[in-house]
């Protein structure tokens, strides 16, 4: 409807000046005209489509700049605002002298024109500092407004809710990267995660009820030790009966990232575009990597398939083949790592007894 109002404004506006533009020509040409009045008409007519053209660029800008307003915080805004009022008020004081002092009639049209000079230079100096130093100013008065500005304009970015479910909260190592810091964000707990730990502690199967009573302990827990980042939310989805399919419909709705070391859950998570952390993965990727020459304390609990091997486990499973390692069997020793081996199972290190590579 605006749209509409703007261009027939400029319409009617044009369509008026062509109307009594007649007049302006000279009383010899108006006499030799035959229908004054249709002439106006044809004036006007033009100068209508002129006006349509001009309406319709008018219109065009301004939605440009409109849009442009939108997307513009409102500290920025308000800065702007501030910056363009002080600049305009001290463009009014500095100038005003000016309009006092006495000026031939022939030069009386400078006046003016200072002032508009004037008032366009001290507006636009005004919103340069507005921007310079707006948000320092913002800051002195509230010193969280920065972050606010930052976090508008893009260049800050809000970390997301992270949402856990019931096979992260059971396996308990979320309570010590929650520890470390790594993980940023509210922690937020559905109210069906909670209800399928307690129907865990709840069960018949020993193996399940030392599985819920764990989850709920590690929560009670968590719920000690950060009190204001976790939150219990109380969402349910009554015509959706899987809790996979729960987690991911929440994670959509309140655009949260999910929190799991399930693997099939993070697959039908991401083909749903939704964000996911896998405990797994970041376990993986932080694993120590050795290189050959490197040195490592290992216990050998096996023999291996060689007569003399010997095998041992780092902390996350990964298999130790230790050359000359038989004899150590059942004991702690300082070994050297020869090469490593990628498969399919996992990773394998190949090393050989410290002793025996200084003999």
């Amino acid at each position: 409807m605006l749209d509409f109002v703007i261009i027939l404004l400029f319409i009617l506006a044009a369509a008026s000046i062509g109307f009594d533009s007649v007049e302006l020509l000279p009383n010899s040409v108006q006499e030799q005209v035959s229908n004054i009045q249709a002439l106006r008409w044809i004036t006007a007519s033009f100068a209508a489509l002129i006006g349509f053209g001009v309406g319709l660029t008018v219109q065009v800008t301004y939605r440009r700049l409109e849009a442009k307003v939108r997307q513009l915080p409102v500290e920025v805004i308000l800065t702007r605002a501030v910056g363009l009022v002080i600049g305009l008020l001290l463009a009014n004081l500095m100038l005003a002298p000016i309009f006092l002092l006495p000026f031939p009639s022939e030069f009386s049209f400078l006046k003016p024109l200072t002032g508009i000079l004037g008032s366009i230079m001290f507006a636009f100096l005004g919103v340069s500092l507005a921007d310079t130093h707006g948000r320092t100013f913002l800051r002195l008065i509230n010193p969280n407004s920065l972050e606010s500005i930052l976090v508008a304009e893009g260049t800050l970015k809000s970390a997301s809710s992270k949402i856990l479910d019931t096979s992260c909260i059971i396996d308990g190592r979320i309570e010590e990267l929650l520890k470390t810091g790594f993980i940023e964000g509210q922690i937020l707990i559905s109210q069906f995660v909670l209800q399928e730990l307690q129907q865990l502690a709840d069960a018949s199967n020993d193996q399940k009820r030392t599985r819920g009573r764990r989850g709920l302990d590690i929560l009670k827990q968590m719920q000690k030790a950060f009190p204001d980042r976790l939150v219990i939310h109380p969402a349910d989805y009554e015509d959706i009966h899987t809790v996979d399919a729960k987690l991911v419909r929440f994670a959509q709705e309140i655009n949260g990232m999910l929190l799991t070391n399930d693997y099939n859950l993070s697959k039908v998570a991401i083909l749903q575009k939704v964000p996911v952390l896998n405990v797994n993965d970041l376990a993986q990727a932080v694993r120590p990597i050795y290189l050959p020459g490197d040195t490592l304390d290992l216990k050998i609990l096996k023999e291996g398939k060689e007569p003399t091997q010997g095998v041992g486990y780092l902390g996350d499973g990964t298999m130790v083949v230790v050359e000359e390692g038989r004899q150590y069997q059942g004991s702690e020793v300082r070994v050297i790592v020869t090469s490593a081996l990628q498969t399919s199972a996992g990773r394998m290190i190949f090393a050989r007894p410290a002793t025996s590579v200084m003999v």
